[in-house]
């Protein structure tokens, strides 16, 4: 690999932590700069909707704002270069702790894949598309 590549692909893998650090803080700014202003998401597999960042965003908020916590984590990263940008494929588990009136935790984990097109910006490498592909979900009784 050369020098370019290594760093395209540590500026790639800090766009997808910067995703879900953006998440789980509830950091909105944070959030859309990961994207493209043109930016195309899929997060059908899950009950969410296809459209664009503010879209998603609208979906998102109130989601979030009802769990007590979330920690979206990815890994197992492979990107493919191409002349027009990357793909790029992660998996991710993402707990998320609902609580009750009683102060009762109840922690639900996701499995699943992210199927992405990166485009480098002027700003840097940016989410252009977003798919979530189903994986698992496990809710211990």
């Amino acid at each position: 690999m050369e020098a370019d590549e290594i760093a395209a692909r540590l500026e790639i893998n800090e766009v997808l932590a910067r995703y879900c650090h953006a998440l789980d803080r509830k950091d909105w700014p944070a959030f859309r700069n990961v994207f493209t202003e043109d930016a195309t998401l899929d997060f059908s597999a899950f009950g969410g909707p296809k459209g664009n960042v503010a879209e998603l965003e609208a979906f998102l908020r109130p989601v979030l704002d009802s769990l007590a916590g979330s920690q979206h984590m990815t890994s197992t990263v492979m990107v493919d270069f191409d002349d027009d940008g990357a793909d790029v494929r992660s998996t991710a588990i993402v707990p998320m702790t609902a609580a009750d009136g009683d102060g009762n935790e109840h922690t639900v984990f996701n499995g699943l894949w992210y199927e992405d097109r990166l485009r480098r910006t002027p700003a840097g490498w940016r989410i252009q598309s977003r798919r979530q592909v189903r994986g698992w979900v496990f809710s211990p009784a």
